[in-house]
């Protein structure tokens, strides 16, 4: 085994790969660029050396850097973690010319499987099945839209050297296969260097089902049973699970066979991941192979007991397996779910910023429950435009499937962030979704469930009534503190959307951690709570039911967040909140006449002029985040009175791009 470890990564994964580095002796070094000066994974390696500027091509994408920072910290080998260059043969060709091990692939294997356009031929040469489609190179978005119509519509997009999300569009008709070819051969080229793109025929309520491999350089490939990641958005996973709901014994092994005879015929060693998409009758079709670590590993570790890590370390090195296939486990169920700084009520754009607070759950591992959270941030540090938004991978493994389920949703409801937009209640509502916990997945559940958006949970009235019952006892703790001789008496007003505010009328009967709370039809009602004024987190048992409730005081009451539901519990003298109803309602301001930018991010193209008249679906702007493009479109018909930026300017969330006029 080799003495010392470049991680050629940062955020998560490179955190994830110290840990086991760590474990087994190796020293570890880290490289960062000028926004990651500050970054968890730096302060956790052995070593670590700058690198660079901010931008993924000064720093990470520079192949001449990483060897050199090889070279200068006498780095044996390197793992390259996802994304950056672990699919790049000519960064693992640059290590092998300087005789620095590199953990992952063979050089042919990462170009045979890392271009999508030869791998489909390469599949379907081994026998694997494929999806119709043009593998060609495709010139322009004229061809592209005849060639979308010779497959059939719906048609998918995609750069061959593509991942993550990064560089696809799905089109339904020639407007869309025009636009979605140009933003793909864009985002290709930006995220990848190479903006090549291929069409395939996209598959009706697919299913994403992959499979994970590790092989070794004496010729043993096996496979680690698979991962559901049908739920997607943008093309980009969201949760993920193994194995998956929907396989039954008979489709996994051939799904398995099938990925190592792919495998095989290139020779591979190494993490490996063959995808599928599934459909309704449970034919699978080859989708592509990453030939390196993927970010949903974790839940393969935890049905299994493998440390994938550390067997890509050992198989670099230059050691067998240490299992056969007969011997690969399948223990219990595994959920992971990850966290975006997004804001899931704003269509999931990226959010920037410093993270006030950042408290995970605590990671435990016993015989019938298990909470994992890997991340590469921590509470001060900040999240930037450069990169991707990923706060953390949560996961959750139990003896069954809704077990593991049920530990999520409590796991989500104990994570604490806060600074930035997060999806944390996007997650908890899927969670909870009766769809989900069937396993009725498809890769278009997030649009078939949220057709409108996002707009949070709306709890029932059993739910409503724990939480008015939490608030009412934190302010009477909260009054009790403050040694103003509480009224017994207590009104709480919750409002739900745009909904009218419920009433609970209480009295309150303390006795140390102990509430005993009666409402007007004379029912008691038990909390059990240690909460103390300045705690963010409070745990209560409501009448029997343990809640864990993000809590923070508002003026009049509490913000209370649970379960997807983001609410403003309002605790009254019952005096005052008779009085309520006859408040004037503040009127938001009128923004309708402004294009306002709906993320920090910076403006790629401007398509209109002052000046000109737009109609509704017309392309405005384009804005580049996250290493996304998002494309603006007007709403309604109207003139443009001013253009208030020019392409190149950064802009921050809800800062004005344009002026409208009405016609």
């Amino acid at each position: 085994m080799f003495t010392s470890l470049l991680i050629a990564n940062r955020g998560e994964i490179a955190c994830r790969v110290i840990r086991t580095a760590k474990r087994l002796g190796i020293r570890t070094i880290a490289v960062y660029s000028d926004a990651d000066r500050e970054a968890l994974h730096v302060k956790l390696a052995d070593e670590a050396v700058h690198i660079g500027g901010s931008a993924a091509r000064d720093s990470y994408l520079s192949i001449d850097k990483i060897i050199a920072a090889c070279i200068e910290t006498g780095a044996e080998a390197v793992h390259p973690g996802y994304g950056f260059l672990s699919e790049n043969p000519l960064f693992a060709a640059a290590l092998k010319k300087a005789k620095i091990i590199f953990v992952g692939p063979p050089v042919n294997a990462i170009e045979a499987m890392g271009d999508k356009i030869t791998s489909k031929k390469l599949a379907a040469e081994a026998g694997v099945s494929t999806v119709p489609g043009h593998m060609g190179l495709i010139a322009d978005a004229k061809q592209a839209v005849k060639i979308a119509k010779q497959v059939g519509y719906p048609v998918m997009i995609k750069a061959s050297a593509g991942g993550g999300g990064k560089g696809m569009r799905i089109a339904w008709n020639d407007a869309e296969a025009k636009e979605g070819f140009e933003r793909s051969k864009s985002e290709a080229a930006s995220s990848f260097g190479d903006d090549r793109i291929f069409i395939e025929k996209f598959v009706t309520e697919p299913r994403h089902i992959e499979i994970q491999l590790i092989g070794d350089q004496h010729g043993n490939v096996l496979w680690l049973n698979e991962r559901e990641c049908s739920i997607q958005r943008r093309n980009q996973k969201v949760i993920e699970e193994a194995p998956s709901p929907f396989l039954d014994a008979k489709t996994r092994k051939a799904m398995g066979e099938q990925a190592v005879a792919l495998a095989k015929a290139v020779g591979y060693f190494s993490a490996g991941t063959v995808e599928f998409i599934v459909d309704k009758d449970r034919k699978f079709y080859f989708l592509e192979m990453n030939t390196r670590l993927q970010v949903e590993h974790p839940v393969t570790e935890l049905i299994t007991g493998l440390d994938l890590v550390e067997l890509m370390l050992r198989v670099a090195a230059g050691e067998k397996l240490p299992l056969k296939q007969k011997d690969v486990p399948l223990n219990g169920w595994a959920i992971e779910s990850r966290l975006y700084a997004e804001d899931p009520y704003r269509n999931f754009l990226p959010s920037t910023g410093r993270l006030t607070r950042y408290h995970p759950p605590a990671e435990e591992h016993d015989a019938d429950h298990a909470v994992r959270n890997d991340t590469g941030v921590y509470e001060g540090g900040e999240i930037s435009t450069f990169y991707d938004p990923m706060i953390a991978k949560l996961c959750t493994w139990a003896p069954t499937r809704l077990a593991a389920i049920d530990g999520m949703q409590d796991a989500l409801d104990q994570f604490e962030v806060e600074g930035v937009g997060n999806n944390i209640p996007f997650l908890s509502a899927v969670m909870a979704q009766d769809r989900f916990r069937e396993g009725r997945l498809t890769t278009g559940y997030i649009a078939e469930e949220f057709p409108d958006g996002f707009a949070g949970v709306a709890l029932d009235r059993v739910a409503l009534t724990h939480l008015a019952a939490l608030a009412c006892v934190s302010a009477y703790a909260l009054d009790t503190r403050s040694h103003t001789g509480p009224d017994r008496r207590r009104a709480v007003l919750i409002g739900q959307g745009a909904a009218a505010p419920e009433r609970w009328d209480f009295a309150v009967r303390a006795d140390g951690i102990e509430y005993w709370l009666t409402g007007p039809d004379g029912k008691k009602l038990l909390v059990e709570t240690g909460w103390k004024p300045g705690m963010s987190l409070a745990i209560a048992r409501v009448d029997g039911e343990l809640h864990h409730v993000r809590i923070d005081r508002v003026t009049g009451g509490f913000r209370l967040r649970w379960r997807g539901a983001d609410l403003v519990a309002r605790v009254l003298l019952p005096a005052v909140a008779d009085l309520m109803p006859l408040m004037p309602v503040k009127v938001p301001p009128d923004l309708s006449k402004f294009l306002l930018c709906p993320m920090p991010g910076q403006i790629v193209r401007i398509d209109v002029a002052e000046g000109e008249i737009v109609e509704a679906g017309q392309t405005l702007a384009i804005v580049e985040a996250m290493k996304m493009e998002n494309v603006l479109k007007a709403e309604r018909r109207a003139r443009i009175a001013k253009i208030r930026v020019t392409p190149g300017s950064v802009l921050a969330v809800d800062e004005v791009i344009l002026e409208f006029e009405p016609i």
